[in-house]
């Protein structure tokens, strides 16, 4: 006959066990079985929307990825309004604008639209313009005067390519670039726009901002535009017409600089305001010649005279000439030594010595 096991009453922890075991499963909700809790999971992930619904929005996410991608490599074009775009977020390179080519470029709008976009980028610090103008310059002024002339009516939108200029090498290197492809710059436009980039600290100097904006430029080029930078530095407020400055006379101008001449320059330009490019080539070549004729030898440069050689009956050669230290005297013979040379020395001493009568 089996053992009967005595039942014992619980006790007081054995009770607080039991009751917070029916408590936690009382959160976690009424117990079901595995094969439920499978029906319901597989239930609440089930797409209720036809084959048809989940393949168009499979393609909408594509189309989307890709056109996110391709704007960003800037290849959607874009409306934007006018109100939107900084035309001066940028100091441009031009310097001035040819009329002419503005009415041109304003009646091929105005008849067949605007072609070519420009191209802008995002200027979120901005609370007034959401974007700067990158290049476009004159097709944006072109459709902002069009725009004023139908008074607002029409051409209130530009077409635009939103770029990302760092990448593009920063924001003056892509500018330039693209007015070095559409219309060459002049060597002044390359030295002011170079000068400029260096002072609002895009560059540490305007010789590394030459280097960097324009870097397929040969090195003789490259010395050219440090040249009319230097002119846009020293005389940028007192020319009129620098942009139409000749090559020569630039290299000239530039030259005079570097040797001191910029006080005289100045006054020299400052008693005449001309009215012509023509007249502006004319005092500067008149500032220049009497600029040159009084440089004193000793500033430098090359020898300006040289005196024929004279030959002896003995083969000797004396020749005189003068540069930046002085006159001198050469002498060149087979007769001729050190001791010779110390004799002739000696000569032009008492010759030079004697007081002034």
């Amino acid at each position: 006959m089996a053992k009967r096991r005595k039942l014992e009453a619980p006790s007081a922890d054995d009770l607080s066990r039991i009751e917070a075991e029916i408590t936690r499963d009382a959160v976690r909700g009424p117990m079901s079985a595995p094969i439920a809790q499978v029906a319901a999971d597989s239930a609440g992930h089930r797409d209720p929307r036809s084959p048809e619904d989940r393949a168009a929005e499979a393609r909408d996410k594509a189309d989307a990825q890709r056109l996110r991608e391709a704007q960003g490599k800037g290849l959607v074009m874009l409306e934007l309004p006018l109100s939107q775009i900084r035309p001066d977020a940028l100091v441009r390179d031009r310097v001035v604008l040819d009329v002419e080519a503005m009415e041109e470029l304003k009646s091929s709008i105005a008849k067949g639209g605007l072609r070519l976009p420009i191209e802008v980028f995002e200027t979120p610090e901005d609370g007034e313009f959401p974007y700067g103008l990158l290049s476009g310059y004159r097709r944006l002024m072109a459709m902002q005067a069009l725009n004023e002339l139908t008074q607002g009516e029409l051409f209130g939108t530009i077409k635009a390519v939103i770029r990302d200029p760092q990448a593009m090498g920063g924001t003056f290197a892509a500018m330039i670039e693209e007015n070095e492809i559409r219309a060459s710059l002049s060597h002044y436009e390359r030295g002011r726009i170079s000068v400029i980039a260096a002072q609002q600290g895009a560059f540490v100097n305007a010789e590394e901002a030459v280097n960097a904006l324009f870097p397929q430029a040969s090195k003789a080029k490259r010395s050219k535009i440090r040249s009319f930078a230097l002119i846009f530095e020293e005389l940028g407020d007192m020319l009129s017409f620098p942009d139409l400055l000749k090559e020569r006379d630039g290299l000239r101008l530039a030259a005079a600089l570097r040797d001191g001449a910029e006080g005289r320059l100045r006054e020299a330009l400052a008693d005449h305001r001309p009215d012509t490019p023509e007249q502006e080539a004319h005092l500067i070549a008149e500032a220049l010649d009497g600029i040159e004729r009084r440089k004193d030898p000793k500033k430098g440069g090359r020898p300006k005279k040289v005196a024929p050689p004279r030959r002896l009956s003995t083969g000797t050669v004396l020749q005189s000439g003068q540069d930046k230290d002085g006159w001198f005297i050469r002498i060149k013979g087979r007769q001729i030594d050190r001791e010779l040379v110390e004799v002739v020395l000696a000569e032009l001493e008492r010759l030079l010595d004697k007081p002034a009568t």
